[in-house]
This record gives structure tokens, sequence and C-alpha cells, in this order.
């Protein structure tokens, strides 16, 4: 193991070198496996993961160049008290953002009471389109992906709210998988949730809100093609939920209704669960020019003819200027207090904010609001004075579209590297899924900057995943014998 540093929490190792109660099982496991010996398993899910397929394509690389997110063979471990109060902090705030897209595309109250500014109408994610629309259920992000860092024993920070096209649940499952083959000695020391009924969960939540009356709904997936870097997922979910596949060129709409193509003749469809953003999704209704989407279809959506997963307009909910919002839509929606706190943010349209973002660049984090994937951003203490300048002209030409941070010290966790196991920073993808009730499988995309010293865990920036396991009950690694299936659930 290498040193740690004591200002920043290492959830497996204390401030005075000390094992964490919660890691002792996995430690006295490690000291009888030789640093070759998980090098060879890393080899082993390497090579099990090119044969399945689990590629991302890396945008702005070459045409077509495929990635294999790197596997840290290291579980993260999580007690079953921490995962219930972060579960319960990612469903709350689930809720609360349902509720405020119902009421923004409906009577906009929020806006009428000044929490929520009228310029979020200007947001490019806000569609007019979807005014006055009533969706089943008023649920507006099925599927809902929420960005935890941790930096304390009980500090957990709200990242960002991921409402559109959430990504990396398929590395959840397989990362699991693949554990559960490489290490069972492992398994057999601590009692871990499962994650693997996440394709059913998702299922029952998809067909339950389909429309009223629809007796036996058929769900499709539908997604941008082979080209897209998430479509090992779409394949993989469709192929694990039995449903079927579908391009926009495989749907057609006739007579206020969908219809799928298939051998039989047409299938209606009731519920697309879309991996395709709003901008594609119909080109009579938004981009002209989209050789993706299904001609007709936003109109049969408005009408009540089939539901979309995610529903349209759900864009301006995860706009990283309306995540400062989102602890007053709790009180104001719910009547509580959030759970989990939001990163400390400074809104760069407002003066005050903006003079001492623009004084304080090097020590600072500023995001674009409507970026992705850890693109359009400066993370002041590792950036250039060149970089630094370049970003204080952008702010300066549009401070609207920018939001800054305070750099946390995210947690660390103990990770693989050539020279042996050292602590790497790490964040947590929990996925929130709305149906009739609102859900969170025991489990999460946990993510891992490989770089030493590095905070950008994302994909496309050159992070890793590993396992997550949230434990069933706390025993300090003794097998608890609980009920295996720990699923939360709250009525929605």
């Amino acid at each position: 193991m290498t040193t740690h540093n004591k200002s920043i929490f290492d959830e497996m190792t204390a401030p005075d070198g000390k094992v964490r109660p919660l890691y002792n099982a996995f430690d006295q496991w490690l000291a009888n496996v030789s640093h070759g010996q998980l090098t060879q398993k890393s080899r082993e899910a390497e090579l099990l993961f090119r044969r399945v397929g689990i590629t991302f394509n890396v945008y702005g690389e070459d045409a077509g160049a495929e990635r294999l997110i790197p596997f840290d063979v290291i579980p993260r471990i999580l007690a079953a008290a921490e995962w219930q109060r972060l579960s319960d902090g990612a469903i709350q705030r689930v809720r609360a953002l349902n509720m405020f897209l119902h009421d923004l595309y409906h009577g906009q109250e929020i806006i009428k009471a000044g929490i929520v500014p009228a310029s979020i109408l200007t947001n490019n994610g806000y569609r007019p389109e979807m005014q006055g629309v009533d969706v089943p259920g008023n649920i507006y992000a099925h599927i809902a992906g929420i960005d935890i860092v941790r930096t304390g024993e009980n500090q957990f920070y709200v990242l960002e709210d991921n409402l559109r096209t959430p990504s990396g649940v398929s590395y959840m499952l397989e990362d699991r998988k693949m554990m559960m083959r490489l290490f069972p000695d492992l398994f057999r020391r601590y009692s871990v949730a499962p994650v693997e009924h996440y394709p059913q969960v998702l299922l029952n939540n998809l067909r339950a809100v389909a429309h009223p009356g629809v007796q036996d709904p058929t769900v499709v997936l539908m997604t941008p093609g082979a080209y897209n870097s998430a479509y090992f997922e779409h394949a993989f979910l469709a192929q694990q939920m039995g449903i079927e596949l579908v391009e926009g060129q495989d749907l057609f709409v006739r007579d206020n209704a969908v219809f799928m193509r298939t051998t039989e003749g047409p299938k209606r469809v009731d519920v697309i669960y879309r991996r395709i953003d709003d901008d594609f999704i119909d080109p009579l209704a938004f981009r002209a020019d989209s050789m993706l989407g299904v001609p007709g279809l936003v109109s049969v959506y408005r009408n009540g003819g089939v539901t979309l997963a995610n529903a349209i307009g759900t864009g301006v909910a995860d706009d990283k200027a309306t995540y400062t919002y989102v602890p007053e839509m709790v009180r104001f929606y719910l009547g509580e207090e959030p759970i989990l706190s939001n990163v400390p943010t400074y809104k760069l349209e407002l003066e005050d904010d903006r003079k001492y973002v623009l004084e304080h660049l090097a020590e600072l984090v500023v995001k674009e609001v409507q970026g992705s994937g850890g693109y359009g951003m400066l993370v002041g203490p590792s950036s250039s004075k060149e970089q630094i300048e370049e970003f204080r002209k952008r702010i300066k030409a549009n401070p609207g579209n920018y939001i800054a941070q305070p750099t946390l010290a995210l947690s660390t966790c103990p990770t693989l590297v050539e020279k042996g196991i050292a602590p790497r920073h790490v964040d947590l993808r929990p996925f929130v899924l709305s149906g009739k009730t609102v859900t969170l499988v025991p489990g999460a995309l946990c993510r891992v900057a490989l770089t030493e010293g590095s905070l950008v865990v994302n994909s496309s920036q050159g992070g890793g995943t590993k396992d997550t396991w949230v434990l069933n009950e706390f025993q300090y690694g003794m097998q608890s014998g609980l009920n295996s299936d720990s699923q939360q659930q709250v009525q929605a």
C-alpha cells in the first residue's frame, strides 16, 4: 500500500493507518493474494470484457475508435447504513425533480413563488412543445443517474443530476458479474446485496407507465445506432429486458399510434425507452435534418398515443444551472429538508459570484452548464496559466453559460496500479427508477480516476470503473444471513 494523504478521506484506511472495520475482511483476504495474482485477474477481466464487446466510442478521436473502459478489480464497499442514506437522498431528489418538471410544464408555481427565475424558460433543455402535455403518472425522469461524491465519514454531496439519457448501468451489472467470476472466495466473506435484478425492475417500471387502458404494453429500446458511444449498453439492456432494440427507421406513425416493423407485420408500441436526444427524435418537431428519429412521433406522444422514457424536455432539469435550485425544490414540493447537499456552487451570471470566481479561478472547478462527459470544464488547481486565462475570456464573454464550484477533496478507494495498491479518487452514480414506485437497486456505477492525484473520473477522460458492494448488513465482514432482496422502495 502507498502512503495516504491525511487530508483526504480514504474509505479503507483511517488517518492513523489502521484499516477501517468495513474493510477488515477484505484486508485479511488481500494479505494472501499477491500483486501478480491481482494483475493476472485484471488481464483476464480485460480479455473477457473485450470478448463480450463492452466498449465505448470516444468522440473526437479517429472515427469508430473503440476503447475498453478500464476495470479495477478492487471493490468499493459501502455499509448498509451509508447506502440507506444515499438511497433515501437520491430518491427524495428525483421525486422533487419530477414534480418540478410537471410544474414547469403546467402551472409554473415555483416560478410564481420566486424560487426559480423565469429565465429558466429560455434554457436550451426547456421544450415549449411539452407545455400543458400530461404524461402518465406525472413522471418525466423514469431513469435518473445521480452523481454523488464523498469528502468525509458522513459527508456526501450531489455533484450533478443526469435526467436525459443517463448511461453506465451496464458497467454496474457487468462489473458485478466479473467480480463474482474472478473472486468467488471474496464474496464468501461479505453479504453483498444483489444488483442483477435491475433490468427486471426497469422493465416493470416502463410497463407501469404505459397509458391507462393498455393491458399488455409493448416496450422497446430506441437507439441512435451502432456508432453511438453507449451502443453496447443499449443492446445489453434490451437483451436483458427481453425487449426489441430499435432504430428510428424500424418505427413509423399511423392513426395516432407508433408501430414497429416486424416480420409478421406492424406491431403497436406503447412505451419507448429512448437513448436518443430530444433534438434528433422527430425531424418534424425538432431538427429537420435528423435521420435517427421517427417523423410524427412527438405529435403521437403529445396526444397520449405512446409513452417516452425519459420524457421530452427533461434536459431543463439536469442543466448545471438548474442544479443549484434542487435543494429549494425539495423544500417547495416535498416540504422536507434535503437529505443530500449540493456542492456549494457559484452562479456566474450573478455579479458578486462572478467577481469572486474570476479572482480565484486557480482554486475552482468551472463547468459549462450544459456540458457533460468532463468536457468544457476547467479544473483550476491542475490547469496552466494559459488555460486559466482562456477560460477567463470565455466566462467574461458568456457568464450565464458557466457555474463554478470549490475543488472537492474526493474520497479515495484502494485501486490496483502498476506498483501495487494505491488510493485513487472515486465517485458514484446510483440509478433511480421511477414507475409506480421510486426504486434503487443497491449498487451503482463507481468511477475511478486512475491517474494519481486526478479528480476527473469520466470514462471519456481516462477514468475506469469498479464494482460497488452494498452490504446487506454490516457485521465486520461476517455473513449476515439476511434476505438477499434488499431493494429499497418508497411510494412515489
